[in-house]
């Protein structure tokens, strides 16, 4: 299904559609509806770039980097997941499987052959599963703050910042995560906490965007799944399958003060590759990468995409 222009909605009415230089499309896919803000030429022959927003952000977090790449020539599409921002909230499909099924959906119906992966934090867990869940629509992928999903599911306390694993297993609690979502308490804290010391994050616009329905709860049960499917089943079968060697190129990029993550958990984030591997550690950003250092980011970004292979 193509692509149509979003519906007269003001800002008072859903704050993440703000203006800007972009358009915000929503496109039927997997059985959902996801909505985008789209940059770019839109003539089929620019590369699709697909953006994946962190927890507890949604698609505005990339908005230096829809303007950098849309200048350099890309059409880049920043997604609202499953469950955040104006895309749907269904009850059902919170998995990391579900969610990659979803950009794959999506990009298919923005009308490309294929895409370029960004993902950062949640998002760059759906990245790094697309080359081995979804490979036919997954050109390259690019990871930040992240490791990859084999690591992040058996990841060690002593591998972790003190404090981070407390704040994962509190995640794991009903009710009480959702409450202090929507009353602002843990959006500032994970965004202040989990940043470089200094950085001053935009708040305001997350927590009104955690206020709309049904987004608090959607946002818990996808960081639950990472950790309740670990021992079950489905969990095996999603470790199994992204434990095959990626086939497409990786660009792994993560904040030298990274507060929540801090660096062991990405050391063996090349052993899952095999055509291609470049890494980078941006100076003075901690986890919110895109917003903390944006031009970085882009410049990083433009410069791995441009070495690429061409089709």
């Amino acid at each position: 299904m193509t692509a149509v222009s979003s519906p007269s909605v003001s800002p008072e009415a859903n704050p993440v559609l703000i203006e800007g230089p972009w358009t915000h499309r929503f496109v039927s896919a997997h059985g959902a509806r996801f909505h985008a803000a789209v940059t770019g030429p839109d003539d089929g022959a620019a590369p699709l770039v697909v953006l994946l927003h962190a927890f507890p952000q949604f698609w505005w977090a990339w908005r230096h980097q829809l303007v950098a790449l849309a200048e350099a020539g890309y059409r880049a599409a920043a997604i609202d997941l499953r469950g955040f921002g104006a895309s749907d909230k269904p009850p059902i499909g919170h998995s990391t499987p579900a969610l990659v099924r979803d950009v794959a959906g999506v990009i298919r119906s923005l009308g490309a052959r294929d895409a370029v992966v960004v993902g950062h934090g949640l998002g760059g867990t759906i990245a790094w599963s697309m080359p081995t869940l979804t490979p036919g629509v997954t050109r390259a992928v690019a990871v930040l703050a992240n490791p990859h999903p084999v690591t992040l599911h058996t990841i060690r306390p002593r591998m972790l910042p003190v404090g981070s694993i407390a704040q994962v297993l509190k995640f794991q609690l009903p009710w009480f995560p959702e409450r202090a979502l929507r009353d602002g308490s843990l959006v500032e804290h994970v965004l202040s906490s989990w940043a470089a010391p200094g950085w001053e994050p935009p708040v305001d616009r997350y927590v009104a965007a955690m206020r709309l329905p049904f987004v608090a709860h959607s946002a818990m049960e996808h960081l639950r799944w990472l950790v309740r499917s670990t021992p079950r089943p489905d969990g095996g079968r999603y470790l199994a399958a992204v434990r095959e060697p990626i086939t497409v190129p990786v660009l792994a990029i993560e904040g030298a003060q990274d507060r929540f993550l801090g660096h062991s958990t990405a050391r063996r984030d090349s052993a899952f590759t095999a055509a291609g591997f470049r890494s980078e550690q941006v100076a003075g950003a901690g986890h919110f990468l895109p917003e903390e250092a944006p031009e970085r980011v882009s410049e990083v970004l433009l410069d791995w995409l441009e070495g690429l292979p061409r089709d």
